[in-house]
């Protein structure tokens, strides 16, 4: 398993764009509208490739305001799931965080997500909330 940042717009991103949309958004009826897509250009796109050098797993960071950085769009292939590709693609991205000097990864969990996070020493903060028409809990961690 390989671990990369790769360009906006280019072929990669477009791959994760593909995963991105199946795992995450046809699940709820949802597509990327064109504005989305456009404000991802400052982000830090992460991907992880398997040996046949597909994209198998992917997220984004956004930089923020006091150091933080925020992650999201993590979506891992339904082929992929709950064989370490998210725990070492989060860790991956926690190292990118620390070289670009952020000091505290924020991120939007959705319910289902929570005990993969916490076990990730993500913490919970304040109530759950709804965000895309589902359960979600805001979770940080410092990187300190």
């Amino acid at each position: 398993m390989e671990h990369n940042i790769i360009e906006y717009g280019s072929p990669q991103y477009d791959e994760t764009l593909q995963l991105r949309t199946l795992i995450l958004r046809k699940p709820l009826g949802l597509e990327f509208t064109e504005s989305q897509l456009a404000e991802e250009y400052a982000d830090i796109h992460l991907a992880s490739t398997d040996e046949a050098a597909n994209i198998v797993a992917c997220l984004i960071l956004t930089p923020k305001e006091d150091g933080h950085i925020k992650m999201r769009q993590v979506a891992v292939a339904d082929a992929m799931q709950r064989k370490g590709v998210g725990k070492s693609l989060v860790a991956y991205a926690e190292e990118v965080a620390k070289y670009y000097g952020f000091k505290k990864m924020i991120l939007n969990a959705r319910e289902n997500a929570v005990p993969f996070y916490l076990a990730l020493d993500y913490s919970v903060e304040g109530p759950p909330f709804e965000e895309v028409g589902i359960p979600h809990s805001y979770m940080t961690k410092s990187l300190d």
